[in-house]
């Protein structure tokens, strides 16, 4: 069974007003749900796209995280000094900043090891790796 990460990106591109890659995203989540792929993310990107999304697609979205459109995956207190140096490492000022959401999701693949992506953020989540050198692969 196949299995993805998903991104703030993503559900802010499929419930987002007027977003260029919607279709796209659609597609691939009417896939994962035909072939059942398990999908993944973390509660940062949930926020990061719940704040992204306006009324009232931000119902639908939150609708869909609902029914179990995706499993939220939990981590404790503890797990944020796991993100620490990943952010310090992949944020060089004044140009790019690994946030709090991209961290949790390199984590997540760490401790699943899917690494395969549904994301938009394709300049960070390439220059991205796992502490054993893996990359992502990006949908």
């Amino acid at each position: 069974m196949a299995s993805a990460l998903v991104d703030a990106s993503a559900m802010v591109a499929v419930f987002g007003i007027n977003e260029p890659a919607a279709e796209r995203y659609q597609e691939l989540l009417q896939l994962a749900a035909l072939e059942r792929w398990v999908l993944s993310t973390t509660w940062p990107c949930v926020v990061e796209a719940s704040y992204l999304v306006p009324p009232p697609n931000r119902f639908g979205l939150l609708s869909w995280l609902g029914r179990r459109g995706v499993v939220i995956f939990p981590f404790d207190q503890q797990s944020l000094l796991d993100f620490v140096p990943l952010m310090q490492r992949y944020t060089e000022r004044p140009r790019t900043e690994m946030d709090l959401a991209d961290a949790s999701l390199v984590w997540l693949a760490e401790e699943t090891g899917v690494t395969t992506i549904m994301t938009q953020d394709v300049r960070d989540f390439s220059r991205y790796r796992l502490p054993d050198g893996r990359r992502f692969r990006i949908l």
